[in-house]
């Protein structure tokens, strides 16, 4: 499981000219399933990202979590970060998990993070077309891969 973690000051998704979902301060996470990806995957990055210091502290520094900020947390599915572009100029999404298997991870990786959060989260539309819009605050991007625990 991987996801590209964004510090933003907001972001929003619109689905068919219609905005589905925002927040103001706080974390956009793109999330993209893999086809060996499982519960224990979605157990350890919910966590990890709650916790994640990456917000300033008094001092500006970066030391204070989403959680300890009380900031907004939008998760918006993405199987593209699974692309492969060792051969050729087009991306290969072989690893992607299919939707049977990505949309149940994706929503439950979304219900542990409203439990870290002890608040209700944003989410996109999974499999839609999306617009995403950001202000990307810093800027501060993460990548973040289940893959690479230890």
């Amino acid at each position: 499981m991987r996801a590209v973690v964004q510090r933003v000051l907001e972001a929003s998704v619109t689905v068919d000219g219609w905005k589905l979902a925002g927040i103001g301060r706080g974390l956009l996470i793109f999330l993209g399933v893999e086809e060996c990806d499982e519960a224990g995957d979605v157990a350890w990055l919910a966590p990890k990202l709650a916790k994640l210091r990456i917000f300033a502290d008094a001092d500006g520094k970066m030391n204070r979590s989403v959680v300890e900020v009380g900031g907004g947390v939008l998760v918006v599915s993405q199987f593209t970060l699974h692309a492969s572009t060792i051969k050729g100029n087009r991306p290969s999404f072989i690893r992607a998990a299919a939707p049977a298997v990505s949309r149940p991870l994706y929503e439950a990786f979304c219900s542990a993070m409203e439990i870290q959060l002890g608040k209700v989260i944003a989410r996109g539309s999974f499999g839609a077309d999306m617009q995403v819009a950001l202000v990307n605050d810093g800027p501060v991007t993460i990548l973040v891969d289940t893959r690479q625990r230890e």
